[in-house]
């Protein structure tokens, strides 16, 4: 049993993420992602996004990771957490972040968002003089 993890983006961001992953490495967690056309229905969404929620569960749980807090991708994946699996959600999503999740793949879902969160922030990095 594992946690899943469930990229909910604007179109062509989540899947783009998780080749990236895909391409220096095998991926220790089951990842998918549902992608959001921007000003998409909540509603008519929601039963697709569940169905995806539930095909990446590996019985511990989900992390949602969006791309940007307050998108249509974002309100939905509340809208999930709501739904009776165990979720985590976490904003502002980034291929740092994704990679350190991956890092710390055994983490229990409570753990993860602060892991999440750390490595977007530890991947942003100010160039001295550029």
């Amino acid at each position: 049993m594992a946690v899943g993890i469930l990229l909910m983006t604007h179109p062509g961001l989540g899947a783009a993420l998780i080749d990236a992953v895909e391409a220096r490495r095998k991926l220790p967690l089951v990842c998918a992602a549902f992608e959001v056309p921007t000003g998409a229905d909540i509603d008519t969404l929601l039963p697709a996004a569940s169905a995806a929620l539930r095909k990446v569960d590996g019985g511990e749980g989900v992390l949602l990771l969006s791309d940007m807090q307050g998108s249509t991708a974002s309100v939905l994946a509340a809208r999930l957490a709501h739904l009776g699996t165990p979720t985590r959600r976490v904003s502002g999503l980034s291929l740092p972040m994704l990679m350190r999740v991956l890092d710390y793949a055994e983490q229990p879902l409570e753990e993860m968002p602060a892991t999440a969160a750390a490595g977007a922030r530890n991947g942003a990095i100010l160039d001295g003089d550029g």
